[in-house]
């Protein structure tokens, strides 16, 4: 998850509060000492409980790939070990507005792209049918909404002459518009549910309402 860490127009710094909460990671901010949880986004102890950090867009993709289309990247190289995280056991989660519907990889990843939508904002979300890499794109071109399908390796309009890159969104035949990165961030289905009670989980089928424990 990728959190603007400012509030009220301040920089503040946070850090691994080592806590769990609702099974899932907190945080701290070094100004006031306040708890924050990660999944929400939002201070649940200290000065600023029920303050709410925005979520920005971000990516997984790999390394190299990143690098050839933005060259000028500055890249964060930190010590680390191989994650013990099974993509396949976890769902992406998009969250807009006062609306949440998390995206199961597993039955995304059979289709390779979700076409729907979060709080009447058009989306799509994409994962890699043989890697970890997912994103989610905004299907609003200007005052135009168009379907995505995979074809080639590439994000295709049904019924267009648009062709965009599946992990950037950029237009690569066909289209000098670029489909946006929207927030969304992966998640256990059953943390979800903790922190999403009304929230939705997609199938091809449509939206089903999340049924608490």
């Amino acid at each position: 998850m990728v959190h603007r860490r400012e509030v009220d127009g301040e920089s503040i710094v946070l850090g691994n509060h080592g806590a769990l909460w609702g099974n899932a990671m907190t945080l701290w901010d070094h100004e006031t000492g306040s708890v924050w949880s990660q999944p929400i986004g939002e201070a649940i102890l200290g000065p600023l409980k029920g303050t709410k950090l925005e979520l920005l867009p971000s990516t997984l993709t790999e390394w190299g790939d990143w690098q050839a289309t933005y060259p000028d990247t500055f890249a964060l190289d930190a010590p680390s070990t191989p994650s013990g995280f099974d993509l396949d056991t976890m769902a992406i989660v998009v969250e807009l507005g006062q609306e949440s519907v998390a995206f199961p990889v597993r039955s995304v990843r059979e289709i390779e792209i979700a076409n729907s939508e979060v709080n009447g904002a058009p989306l799509a979300v994409w994962v890699d049918p043989a890697g970890d890499n997912w994103t989610v794109l905004s299907r609003q071109i200007d005052d135009r909404i168009v379907d995505l399908m995979i074809r080639n390796g590439l994000l295709v309009e049904v019924g267009g002459d648009g062709r965009w890159d599946p992990p950037t969104g950029l237009g690569v035949e066909g289209t000098e518009q670029h489909l946006s990165i929207l927030p969304g961030f992966t998640s256990f289905p059953n943390d979800y549910i903790t922190f999403f009670d009304d929230g939705s989980f997609w199938t091809s089928a449509g939206l089903e309402p999340v049924v608490g424990p």
